[in-house]
């Protein structure tokens, strides 16, 4: 689309047909059939069915079993075919007969919900893959849900259909939850419940047949009210088979109000990859997996208690500023988390208020509120309110608390927990409570958390949790301005090209046309023309064989090249280095070497990348990316994020390099690749920096159609 005489590209979507299937039998059914429930419920089917009943499940509940004529308490249909109609059939039978099943439920039985917790599909073979997808196609036929094959099934406020344990009672304030595993979902609400956290609803997706977790994500996007719907979403994936399904509707749910936490596992599959360029061996789909998450603003976790400490922080105030006050009796935790926070960009500020004195009257003596502030192992629950009061309503450079309270045992601390609680209810700034006692004191931390409250047992991890939420950056705008680029004579030079590495000269007319500046150079193939080339372009020059890949490794590069005599000496010598089709002239610049690519990765689209360029790729792999398109604040965002962005500001008197020229390189980049999808590979290495000036000096491109 075309605004003001700029082009702007929408997030790219799913080109997915398959609408979205999330029914409302699957999420609030008033009838549920369990296909091989079973008395015995150490079976899935068992107790499936147990959880359904103890977790009171209100609509009409069936049972089909060619086995039984009652189970546990309920008819069972020994054939299917006399069953009513039901609107949601979990199925815990051999994948063998589960098709004959959910043909007959499907058409005849007007089932438009199904749960297979049965294995031996997918996930095992070729005939068991087929046998999912005639599955899939008979669901599909009537506009129906699946979930599964190979799941634990699905907790919803309606009915707990999951033969697993632990079952969180459905909290409308809860996070709702989405895991391609059920063996991970189940140990995650392990580790979650006793910490305080609740759940709204919790998808197992299994095999995702028919529907995954983008598609889950998708219905809870299209159907999110403001007013009632959770704001906290946690994922677990294997897979992302849809990322830009995942980036849409992320993205929305994020720009909503919600907040999304992500593990996503098998990160280390893609690091071996065998590539031709830089960019190809740095940019693998774990690092796309990186770049769609950031654009999406899902914050990114490596494992289940780091998942759980993030989404503990979310379901808290969101803290404003940086500057947090620790309110501690006890001095140790204090300077652990302290060093977390520091270490991860947030701040301790000493507090310098006109009140402190104040405040400190009312403390006892040795007590201290420089922050951390201290009020004693004999510090009082009236003591700990007083401060909190002080922190959130006098002390102004405070944007947050943090309060850590344990006991030695020696007295019971319920009155401290319950002053904490009563202040959350009231104060502006959030507080995050660390109460470490969870033996001494598990009266308690169990009443604190009958209140609906949150423990955080570590401060440290509480920290790290801190930081990486407070920095986590916002989702890419829907809309995003792209440079303006010559699109027909991009696409003229794609059309005219080979698959494969293109001539010097196409890769010339694709920067020009992308506005990209590079160095004057020319291309030789005899030395009268190298030496003519050379006096042109002014001494001193570079030369280079065009060809060999990895150029200076075979001799292929010369510097400082300062007489027509020399240049024709050392052609002479280039030409004959195997591989070699001519010799690339160009002017001797300086400046600071940088470097900018891009490459395709399948389905998630093109990832642009940019760093410390020359030798310093290969050493340092200093290098920040970003998905195809990037907006102007993504592209300063990607420089600011490298390690080496002091050398770009400039330091110890050297001249930096202008952040708003090499975001704009980077920019008109990714307008490139959208411009000419059949890039599969881009290398500018080096781009050479200084002062107000980035130029591509050497650039390398590779289609594929």
């Amino acid at each position: 689309m075309i605004f003001g005489g700029k082009v702007v590209l929408s997030l790219p979507v799913s080109t997915s047909t398959i609408v979205n299937m999330v029914t409302k039998e699957l999420i609030n059914p008033t009838s549920i059939v369990v296909v091989g429930g079973s008395n015995d419920t150490s079976k899935p089917g068992g107790k499936i069915l147990k959880n359904l009943l103890d977790n009171g499940f209100q609509g009409e509940l069936y049972v089909s079993n060619p086995k039984e004529s009652l189970v546990q308490g309920i008819k069972s249909y020994q054939d299917i075919s006399g069953l009513p109609k039901v609107d949601l059939a979990i199925i815990a039978i051999a994948a063998k007969f589960t098709l004959p099943a959910v043909e007959e439920l499907a058409l005849r039985k007007n089932t438009r919900a199904f749960i297979i917790l049965s294995a031996g599909f997918g996930e095992e073979s070729v005939t068991g893959k087929e046998l999912e997808d005639k599955i899939v196609d008979v669901i599909n036929s009537v506009n129906g849900s699946l979930i599964g094959p190979n799941c634990i099934g699905v907790l919803t406020p309606s009915h707990a259909s999951v033969f697993t344990e632990p079952i969180p009672k459905p909290d409308p304030e809860g996070i709702d939850f989405i895991s391609g595993s059920g063996a991970t979902a189940v140990f995650i609400m392990e580790s979650a419940i006793p910490k305080g956290l609740t759940f709204n609803s919790v998808f197992s997706v299994g095999n995702s047949a028919q529907m995954g977790v983008e598609e889950i994500l998708e219905y809870m996007d299209e159907t999110f009210n403001p007013e009632n719907s959770p704001k906290v979403k946690l994922l677990y994936i294997e897979n992302i088979s849809k990322p830009q399904k995942l980036l849409k509707h992320a993205s929305s749910l994020i720009r909503k109000g919600c907040r999304i936490a992500a593990v996503k596992a098998g990160s280390s599959e893609a690091g071996s990859r065998a590539a031709s360029s830089h960019t190809g061996a740095l940019a693998s789909s774990d690092v796309a997996v990186d770049s769609l998450f950031r654009k999406a603003g899902i914050l990114r976790c490596y494992g289940r208690e780091d998942l759980i400490s993030v989404a503990s922080v979310f379901m808290h105030k969101p803290l404003t500023g940086p500057n947090i006050a620790i309110i501690t009796h006890a001095g140790g935790p204090a300077v652990m988390l302290t060093d977390a926070l520091s270490n991860g960009q947030l701040k301790v500020p000493h507090i310098t208020h006109p009140a402190v004195k104040e405040l400190l009257e009312k403390l006892y003596p040795g007590s201290s509120v420089a922050n951390p502030i201290d009020f004693l192992a004999t510090g009082t629950a009236e003591q700990l309110g007083t401060i909190i009061d002080y922190c959130d309503q006098q002390f102004d450079e405070i944007d947050g608390m943090v309060v850590i309270f344990g006991t030695p045992g020696l007295i019971k601390v319920f009155d401290a927990y319950r002053v904490l609680n009563e202040k959350m209810k009231i104060c502006r700034k959030p507080i995050f409570p660390v109460l470490p006692s969870i033996l001494t004191a598990s009266e308690e931390v169990a009443e604190f958390l009958s209140f609906g409250r949150i423990n955080f047992p570590d401060e440290v991890i509480l920290g790290q949790a801190l930081c990486r939420v407070f920095h986590n950056p916002p989702p890419a705008p829907e809309q995003i301005s792209m440079p303006e680029i010559d699109h027909q004579t991009i696409r003229k030079i794609i059309a005219a090209s080979s698959e494969g590495y293109l001539s010097p000269d196409n890769v010339q007319g694709l920067l020009d046309a992308a506005g990209i500046p590079r160095a004057g150079e020319g291309v030789v193939t005899n030395k009268a023309a190298a030496a003519e080339t050379a006096t042109k372009l002014g001494f001193p020059v570079v030369m280079k064989v065009v060809g060999p890949v990895h150029k200076s490794d075979v001799g292929g590069v010369v510097l400082n090249v300062k007489t027509p005599e020399q240049v024709e000496i050392e052609f002479e010598r280039m030409i004959k280095i195997p591989d070699t089709t001519a010799i690339l002239i160009q002017p001797m610049l300086s400046g600071t070497e940088l470097f900018a690519g891009a490459k395709f990765e399948p389905k998630f689209g093109h990832l642009v990348l940019c760093g410390m360029g020359g030798i310093f790729i290969e050493v340092l792999k200093d290098v920040s990316t970003g998905l195809a398109p990037l907006s102007e604040d993504e592209s300063l965002q990607m420089i600011r994020r490298l390690k080496s962005y002091k050398i770009i500001k400039g330091v110890r008197g050297q001249q930096g390099i202008n952040e708003n020229c090499f975001a704009d390189v980077v920019r008109r980049l990714s307008a490139l690749v959208a411009s000419a999808p059949e890039i599969h590979e881009l290398d500018l290495n080096p781009l050479l920096g200084k002062g107000k000036q980035v130029i591509a000096v050497d650039a390398r491109i590779r289609i594929q159609k």
